[in-house]
């Protein structure tokens, strides 16, 4: 339909296995799952249950027929009750044991839950894959010397491939911080209207541990480990807080890589892939802008700017419960992961797929190189029986020159030339060509990069390999 909005995030940028696990489908399935655990469950403890009941329910687990829960809600102005009815409408014999003892919280929360921890987990490969991309890239170019750059300003020499170590460990980073927060997911499991798990407790006749067993029930029939131990109706929003937190970091380290892309792009030392085709501007045909870093800024801003809704929920939520959470979560955390979805797809295309003009890198080394080897010069020209505090001198105001030829001229740094034609140095112009040689100002560049890739990243790739086939998603890029 042309006449309704829709989410760009939907129709432009995320995967469709990122969708579809926010998809009101996949929710509702979901319910229907943990309604099924709950009677199972109860049974299972003794309650008055039928396996005919949880053969019904199992029967008609996958057919939701929305159009009889959207006229119940209309009635009933309320979504669980309104898909509790349109479920009992289809299995008449378990209608009454449907939701037994469970407030809406039972299938809402602990589906959020559910259905986070699934979007972790589709985000922890999608992470892996752009960490393999770009550490490939950083292996194949760690040699490759480039100006390194302080303030914007040309500083020390590094190599292409170092840079990028950067940009990878901050992924590293992110891989870390989503695993710790997978790893401490746990349902609400059953705990009632305040969190007393009071109507479990009358349903089993005053039996705790029967409530505890419940607990534990459910969630190894939903594939946890445990549930929280204590909450209101709610599952704590901090939960969604550090859900949050975790796509805000990868947000942050695609906008850094963006933007560093971004300028290097304008320095016409590395691009973005381009298309054949593809067009930059629609009035200036030469360009070839770098519309997916563009795209990946963009997207990352809006991730962290949404970032600090779950952190104002959680810090005004009242007492055991209160309803002005459920519209903003809705909204915030799917949309959060659609977006960093897109983000490393975009990443991962950008990465495979970077160009390097090492020609105009070397040239832009020329122009700044003479700087700033005037330390080995000056000990070069020392050692050839010139005076180090003369020579010194000499040198700053040759700099200043040669400057002065750059900026305000606009012709090549003549810096070296300047050197070899002033007998004090006793260094021809050959010996200068040496001493500028860029891989002596390069440190250990080659080296901490294939430190960095092989104590840390390979094997992290290593022990993701198996998300490593997830393969490549159908890219919007």
């Amino acid at each position: 339909m042309k006449d309704i909005y829709e989410s760009p995030l939907n129709s432009r940028y995320a995967s469709k296995e990122m969708q579809y696990i926010f998809s009101p489908d996949k929710k509702f399935r979901t319910w229907r799952l943990l309604w099924i655990a709950l009677a199972e469950s109860e049974k299972e403890l003794g309650l008055d249950i039928t396996d005919e009941q949880i053969e019904e329910l199992k029967a008609h687990k996958d057919e939701i027929n929305y159009e009889l829960a959207a006229e119940e809600e209309k009635k009933v102005r309320h979504d669980v009750m309104a898909h509790v009815h349109a479920y009992g409408a289809q299995c008449p014999k378990a209608k009454g044991i449907i939701h037994l003892g469970a407030t809406s919280c039972y299938v809402g929360d602990n589906t959020d839950i559910i259905l986070m921890r699934e979007a972790l987990e589709l985000t922890r490969k999608r992470l892996v894959v752009t960490i393999a991309k770009l550490a490939d890239f950083a292996d194949k170019y760690k040699a490759l010397p480039t100006l390194g750059f302080t303030h914007f300003q040309p500083a020390q020499l590094v190599t292409v491939g170092k840079r990028a170590t950067l940009w990878l460990q901050d992924l590293t980073f992110d891989l870390a911080e989503v695993e710790h927060v997978l790893s401490g997911l746990k349902l609400l499991g059953c705990k009632g209207t305040t969190g007393t798990q009071a109507s479990f407790l009358e349903l089993f006749n005053g039996d705790h541990d029967k409530c505890v067993e419940l607990d534990k029930k459910i969630c190894a029939k939903m594939g946890f480990e445990s549930s929280y131990y204590v909450s209101g109706q709610t599952y704590s929003r901090k939960v969604d807080s550090l859900v949050m937190n975790a796509l805000c970091g990868i947000a942050q380290s695609a906008h850094k890589f963006s933007n560093d892309i971004r300028l290097l792009q304008h320095l016409k030392e590395i691009e973005e892939p381009h298309e054949s085709g593809q067009i930059g501007s629609s009035a200036m045909a030469y360009k070839r802008n770098p519309m997916r870093s563009e795209r990946m800024a963009s997207l990352a801003r809006y991730v962290i700017s949404v970032s600090t809704s779950p952190m104002m929920t959680a810090s005004e939520q009242w007492f055991e419960r209160t309803l002005d959470d459920s519209a903003n979560k809705r909204i915030s955390i799917p949309e959060a992961f659609l977006a960093v979805d897109a983000i490393l797809g975009i990443y991962a295309n950008v990465a495979s797929g970077l160009v390097v003009y090492d020609k105009i890198i070397e040239r832009h080394i020329r122009e700044e190189i003479p700087f700033m080897a005037t330390e080995n010069i000056l000990m070069d020209a020392t050692k050839n029986g010139g005076d180090r505090q003369d020579l010194h001198e000499n040198i700053r105001l040759k700099s200043i020159e040669a400057g002065r030829v750059v900026k305000v001229e606009g012709k090549s740094n003549n810096m070296l030339e300047l050197i070899a034609a002033d007998p004090a140095f006793k260094v021809d112009y050959d010996r200068l060509k040496e001493l500028t040689d860029p891989k002596l100002y390069i440190g250990r560049c080659p080296e901490q990069v294939d430190t960095f890739l092989n104590e840390c990243v390979r094997p992290l790739i290593e022990a993701h390999k198996s998300d490593l086939d997830i393969g490549e998603q159908e890219l919007k890029v």
